[in-house]
């Protein structure tokens, strides 16, 4: 049988594929550190777990394809309070951050696009483009530079009769990379310039560590035909499992055609809209405490890992991730090897190895993404691992 030729051109997730190799280590009796996954350990706030309770109509119904209009009222009153006004019609729910993208790209990509996206970059862009028989035009950044993206002279030097957009996440997912209000205001200026859409993928908004406002693509009206923004409650609200997600836009052309796909698909879970609605009414004490939290860790990972000699890093300023540089030959291999052949105490770590991050062919075979997910203390014995075990790594390879 025949299968797609755009199906075959995409990969298993780079994160997930050495779970494998998880399952084997642990048999073992070994204790992993596992940073290769941004899932937040953080406590999902009780106003979730209540609205399920409280639930209790008599018929579990089909959702409206855009969404019920509590979360999407939910999802108005918070742009509203950084800002931004949006029309109910403006705001389409989603299964999780994923499915604003799919039906995002598959509105504005055909065969033979391109799609200017900063590399390193959250590896399933890498499905999500090439199901729509678009490519990725990657605008390389490397770790001596902290993975600086926004530069007018590269990105314009992508630019050319195939683009179709530009694309990326703010703040940054694998890097860290926050981008400033000048930063973002040339990212728009260039979209607008050049006719392309721009697509701000914003679901680690609230994790800045600088003092910053929270800033998002939706406040440059300049921008309105232009600007897509995706979010998410998975990483804002340590609410993964609950897969809903939004994407927004004020161009009404674009609205009407992400409709056809959301009416395809008919709804999103009803009873995780109800819940989701109920997560924004969480106060800013949550969001503060949550930010001080991850502000440690990101400290503790950076400090441990600046002590291990040869690591390229720059402090990230915002998300959950680290991406550097490690001296050792190959991290995918050193990987295997750090579950398969290594341990101290019965104790190991994971981390994302750096080539899936990447659209070009060979580059990141030697960078890494750690997610400070655990607590600080689980995170200084990860990096003392793996200092011990890059030393013992380049000493028998």
């Amino acid at each position: 049988m025949k299968f797609s030729s755009k199906i075959e051109q995409c990969n298993l997730s780079p994160i997930r594929k050495f779970y494998p190799y998880q399952v084997e280590c642990k048999k073992q009796g070994k204790k992993i550190y596992p940073l290769n996954i941004g899932q937040p350990d953080v406590k999902t706030p009780e106003a979730y777990f209540e609205a399920v309770k409280n639930f209790n109509a008599p018929v579990l119904e089909y959702a409206p394809s855009p969404g019920i209009p509590e979360m999407i009222e939910a999802v108005k009153n918070y742009y509203h309070n950084i800002g931004i006004d949006y029309e109910t019609s403006d705001i389409f729910i989603t299964t999780g951050g994923s499915e604003a993208l799919q039906i995002a790209l598959n509105c504005i990509l055909d065969d033979g696009d391109e799609i200017i996206i900063p590399e390193p970059f959250y590896p399933n862009y890498n499905t999500f483009v090439k199901v729509t028989g678009a490519s990725i035009r990657p605008l390389t950044t490397t770790p001596e530079e902290g993975y600086h993206y926004a530069d007018r002279e590269r990105i314009e030097a992508l630019i050319n009769e195939h683009t179709k957009a530009i694309m990326f996440t703010n703040p940054g997912n694998p890097t860290g990379v926050v981008l400033t209000p000048e930063e973002l205001q040339l990212m728009v200026d260039i979209a607008v310039e050049h006719d392309l859409f721009i697509i701000g993928d914003e679901v680690y908004r609230e994790f800045v560590y600088g003092g910053e406002p929270l800033m998002s693509l939706g406040q440059y009206p300049k921008a309105n035909e232009n600007v897509i923004i995706i979010d998410s409650v998975s990483k804002r609200f340590s609410a993964c499992g609950a897969r809903i997600g939004t994407v927004i836009t004020r161009n009404k052309e674009l609205q009407a055609h992400m409709m056809k796909i959301c009416q395809a698909r008919l709804s999103v879970a009803t009873l995780d809209q109800i819940a989701s609605a109920a997560l924004y009414s969480v106060s800013s004490d949550y969001f503060d405490a949550v930010r001080a939290e991850y502000k440690e860790r990101r400290d503790t990972l950076y400090r441990k890992l600046m002590e291990i000699p040869g690591v390229v890093c720059k402090q990230p300023k915002g998300a959950f991730y680290v991406m550097a540089k490690l001296p050792v030959d190959d991290t995918e291999k050193f990987l295997v090897w750090l579950l398969t052949e290594f341990e101290d105490n019965k104790e190991t770590l994971m981390y994302a190895p750096g080539g899936g991050f990447y659209a070009t062919e060979g580059k990141g075979k030697d960078e890494v993404r750690f997610a400070y997910i655990l607590k600080k203390e689980d995170l200084e014995r990860a990096m003392d691992l793996l200092a011990m075990a890059i030393k013992k790594y380049n000493e028998t390879h």
